[in-house]
């Protein structure tokens, strides 16, 4: 269906492999922790779907044929929807990546990799006809009617009109 070559036009950032040998070390209750982060299925992603729901709008979850496997796909609209997690894709990267202390030398190109690998995503998504939104999590838990409000008005706006406007701008203070 789609190709999973990967084309990317930037070079990757390297990320160091998370092990002791390699100088990164971490405590067995932070490993048991982490290890507890779900990367699917996450409560701002499940409100989101279930507001979309509610509204009409059916889609397909985690659907692997795509670049960058979106949370939700809604065909009809041509809409690929992702809910990133402030930590994991750098959310306000500048201020956050000062306040990382510990194993500097595996996040900070960790995040930084996924940050430049969610713009190759939208990229190659885009150029295969699809427009992309990408919400924070913290966007959707504040206010989910709004969130979905987005997701709407894209929804209805002409597919060629799309590019034309910036939803955290254009649709900061929209209301039913």
């Amino acid at each position: 269906m789609f190709s999973k070559v990967k084309n990317y036009k930037q070079k990757a950032i390297k990320v160091p492999r998370f092990e002791e040998a390699a100088g990164f070390y971490t405590t067995e209750n932070r490993s048991r922790l982490m290890g507890t982060i779900k990367s699917r299925n996450t409560k701002p992603e499940i409100l989101l779907r279930k507001e979309l729901w509610k509204r009409g709008y059916r889609y397909r979850i985690d659907v692997k044929a795509l670049p960058g496997r979106p949370d939700i796909v809604i065909s009809k609209y041509q809409l690929v929807i992702f809910v990133d997690g402030e930590f994991w894709h750098g959310h306000r990267w500048d201020e956050k990546k000062q306040k990382i202390k510990t194993n500097r030398g595996f996040w900070l190109p960790k995040i930084e990799r996924n940050i430049q690998r969610d713009d190759e995503v939208n990229e190659r998504l885009e150029e295969l006809g699809w427009t992309v939104v990408r919400f924070w999590e913290h966007k959707i838990t504040k206010d989910l009617k709004g969130s979905a409000l987005v997701v709407e008005a894209i929804a209805r706006t002409p597919f060629l009109k799309r590019n034309n406007f910036e939803p955290d701008q254009d649709f900061a203070n929209f209301t039913q």
